[in-house]
């Protein structure tokens, strides 16, 4: 049986005005349910094109998903005619937003195509053989394009999320369009934020898994925005947002900003997980903390993770310095557990964070080596060699497992601490 999706609630059948000759002319999704693999979306999605009408010229700007690229068009023609289009701007180059490029282009290749210096390669890639064939122009903060009585101001914002992204500000009607920042995946054809039903999860949900792992390039870009008079945001997904838009920019700075920092000061925050079979690994997790703790510089919390349950440490791992993660070795691989924390780690910044590894074994300790390995790619640095103990620890070496709490703690605060190598055990003699 074909599943019958919702219809978007009073879903409009063509063009709508969102300001004074500022028209939206995308496309409604409500029966998306999945976006980009990795995006439950509930109800939908919008995907949000705009015409932008001046004394002197109309700029559409961004399109829409390949799909739905004819409903784009029949509404695009219902407000103006393609020769009297002068510009393109294309905000983000990802295909939900670029899908119906080469079709406009086809009945409008004399417009002028404005995209952020990142933006150029992927244009390129998208338009193959035929891009030298357009009027290409290259945007950066504070460029202008005017359209006779209306003025287009571009900021370059990269990696919201990502490289090519930019945001497009029409001065004269303090209109932000934003394309994914300040967005969501959430499919309501009453079109404006306080029309449409509650959208708080779904705009929540989206800075999570989209824009939560460039925090950094987020405040970046806020800090280009809130200077800015804002009457409306028209994102590229999701409700515009002409009621109290300042409050989502708020929002964002709230959601970007961490909350333990005036508790730490200028402590750093490692965090130790870990999981243990028989005691071993707790064992030597207890002896690492304990080593770490000694550090005034270092704020050191530990965190037996065997119930399973990761999500509620996402917050924390995102704002600690250091991670330390323990596994046994069970089957030649490190526990189930500690991959599902591990791979939940690629919805955060997760670059220069401190990362080490433990664990005892039985026969071969794969485990340690393996989690390295993971943190290396998730760009963490390891400056110290994973630390391993052959069933449970004698005395000696919980006191190696402190020096090498007391190590970790000694590099996040910027004081490694020196090391004698025995080159006998290096030399296997």
């Amino acid at each position: 049986m074909t599943r019958t999706g919702p219809i978007a609630p009073q879903a409009p059948h063509g063009p709508a005005e969102i300001a004074a000759r500022v028209t939206w002319i995308g496309a409604l999704d409500p029966d998306l349910r999945s976006f980009d693999i990795i995006l439950k979306t509930a109800n939908g999605t919008t995907y949000n094109s705009y015409l932008v009408r001046g004394s002197d010229g109309v700029a559409v700007i961004d399109t829409v998903k390949q799909e739905f690229t004819g409903a784009f068009l029949a509404r695009l023609e219902q407000v103006a005619r393609y020769d009297e289009i002068t510009t393109l701007v294309l905000n983000h180059l990802e295909p939900d937003h670029t899908g119906a490029v080469p079709e406009f282009l086809a009945r409008a290749p004399h417009v002028e195509i404005c995209v952020s210096p990142r933006g150029v390669q992927v244009l390129r890639a998208l338009l193959k053989d035929r891009f030298d064939d357009y009027k290409v122009r290259v945007v950066r903060t504070g460029d202008t394009v005017s359209l006779g009585d209306r003025t287009l101001r571009f900021l370059t914002t990269p990696y919201v999320h990502w490289p090519d992204t930019q945001c497009t500000y029409l001065e004269e009607q303090n209109l932000l369009f934003t394309c994914d920042l300040l967005g969501c995946h959430y499919c309501d054809g009453r079109l404006f934020n306080d029309a449409v039903g509650d959208f708080r999860f779904s705009f929540e949900y989206y800075f999570d898994h989209i824009m939560r792992p460039f925090k950094r390039y987020v405040g970046e870009a806020l800090d280009l925005i809130e200077p800015l008079e804002i009457d409306m945001i028209a994102p590229g997904h999701g409700p515009v947002l002409r009621a109290h838009p300042r409050d989502y920019i708020t929002h964002y700075r709230r959601l970007i900003t961490k909350r333990l920092a005036s508790e730490t000061g200028d402590q750093k925050t490692l965090l130790v997980f870990y999981v243990s079979a028989y005691g071993a690994t707790a064992q030597m997790a207890g002896a690492i903390y304990e080593g770490a703790a000694e550090s005034d510089d270092v704020r050191v919390s530990l965190f037996d993770i065997e119930g399973g349950d990761v999500t509620p440490f996402i917050d924390l791992i995102e704002e600690a310095d250091g991670l330390v993660f323990g596994t046994p070795t069970i089957n030649g691989d490190a526990v189930r557990v500690v991959w599902d924390m591990l791979s939940s780690l690629v919805d955060i910044e997760t670059k220069g964070k401190l990362g080490a590894a433990f664990g005892s074994y039985g026969w071969t300790g794969e485990a340690v080596a393996m989690v390295e390995a993971r943190m290396q790619g998730l760009k963490m640095r390891v400056p110290e060699q994973g630390l391993r103990i052959k069933m449970h620890p004698t005395p000696a070496e919980l006191e190696d497992c402190r020096d090498f709490g007391r190590r970790l703690a000694a590099h996040l605060a910027g004081r490694p601490m020196e090391r004698e190598i025995d080159l006998s055990a290096l030399l296997g003699s």
